[in-house]
C-alpha cells in the first residue's frame, strides 16, 4: 500500500529514505489522479521493500507541493539519495512508470 507523505515527514521519510523514492502529488478532485491511484497502489505492491512508494494531496500539504513547484497534478517525482531523479506529469500509463523506476533500481 502506498504511504502517505505529508509536510510534517516529507523530510524523514523522503530525503533521509534508504531506498529511492516515487512521489504521486495529487487532490481528490481530480480526474486524472483518480485514474492513476490504482496504478500508483500496484507498483507500492511490486515494488515493496525495493522502493518506498507513496502520495502527496496537495491541498492538505501545500508546504512541500510549493517547495517543488507543483501546479499541475498528477505529477510523479522519483528521489535517490534525497535528490530529485526524476519526473512524470499527468496520468501515465504503467510501463512507463515502470521504465522510471526500474532506472533508480
Amino acid at each position: 500500500m502506498a504511504m502517505t507523505f505529508t509536510d510534517a515527514n516529507f523530510d524523514k521519510e523522503v530525503f533521509k529514505a534508504k531506498e529511492p523514492v516515487l512521489v504521486d502529488f495529487w487532490a481528490e478532485w481530480c480526474g486524472p489522479c483518480k485514474m492513476l491511484g490504482p496504478t500508483i497502489e500496484e507498483l507500492a505492491k511490486e515494488y515493496s521493500g525495493k522502493i518506498k512508494i507513496g502520495k502527496v494531496n496537495v491541498d492538505e500539504n501545500p508546504g512541500i507541493s510549493s517547495k517543488f513547484g507543483i501546479r499541475s497534478i498528477p505529477t510523479l517525482l522519483m528521489f535517490k539519495d534525497g535528490e530529485i531523479a526524476g519526473q512524470m506529469m499527468g496520468a501515465q500509463p504503467k510501463a512507463s512508470i515502470k521504465i522510471k523506476l526500474d532506472a533508480l533500481l
